[in-house]
């Protein structure tokens, strides 16, 4: 997924974020993100660009198991584990206003939900369906890899349902979800969330709001001078220039 025309004529600082939707931390870092957001005095002058990140690519959803079993055999640790691991980050969700509930959540597969994200950001709604899909899978238990649940939860933020089923019929965005993969593959990011700021910052996990109010005034400051005096910053190396010196 790549930064649209409109971005680029709303003249917006960019914000990349990786992430998917089984990833507890990406919804924890997602509302810390937005708190420093709504914090930050020049939040109209910036766009968020969601990223797709695959965690378990290989996983196929299955409903009669729950999430506690597949986090044992995925994690390959022992059950009062799990048990403990989900206990400590409902109580990290809690601290950032999140009510998970791990006891309703169904294990599922992601790549449908990652195709309808791409759906979204050509109707600029992917804030809209990525806070849906995340209240979907750890609050509401629905199973995000069901397509009549994506429908409805499409639905409720705009999209259209002819559109949604011809992206899930036609397999859509197939591509754009293997090139957000493989950037992140070029960026080294190895875990999520992760976030890019204006291209150039990049802060991984979820961190203090903060750091991430910090970061966004770093970022901001650099996004407007370049702006301001039309700059572009050049690492140089060995090149030729225009009258043939090599």
């Amino acid at each position: 997924m790549s930064t649209t025309a409109k971005d680029i004529k709303n003249n917006n600082m960019i914000i990349d974020i990786w992430s998917d939707i089984m990833c507890p931390f990406c919804y924890i870092g997602k509302r810390k993100f937005e708190n420093a957001l709504h914090k930050f005095s020049k939040k109209d002058k910036v766009h968020v660009v969601w990223k797709s990140f695959d965690l378990a690519p290989h996983m196929e959803t299955n409903t009669d198991i729950n999430i506690y079993e597949f986090l044992s055999v995925f994690k390959s640790i022992p059950m009062p584990e799990v048990k403990n691991l989900t206990a400590h980050v409902t109580n990290m969700a809690k601290d950032a206003g999140l009510d998970f509930n791990f006891d309703t959540t169904v294990a599922a597969k992601t790549k449908k939900a990652h195709q309808l994200m791409h759906l979204a950001i050509t109707h600029n709604l992917q804030n809209e369906l990525k806070e849906a899909l995340l209240k979907a899978y750890f609050i509401d238990g629905k199973n995000i890899d069901d397509i009549e649940t994506l429908i409805v939860l499409g639905t409720s933020i705009g999209l259209k349902t002819k559109e949604i089923k011809d992206t899930f019929e036609n397999e859509k965005f197939l591509k754009a979800i293997s090139d957000d993969i493989q950037e992140a593959k070029n960026l080294g990011i190895q875990g999520i969330p992760y976030f890019v700021f204006n291209k150039k910052y990049g802060v991984s996990g979820a961190q203090h709001e903060s750091t991430f109010l910090d970061i966004l005034e770093k970022s901001y400051t650099d996004w407007e001078r370049l702006q301001e005096h039309n700059i572009i910053e050049v690492i140089q190396g060995d090149h030729c220039d225009v009258d043939g010196n090599c």
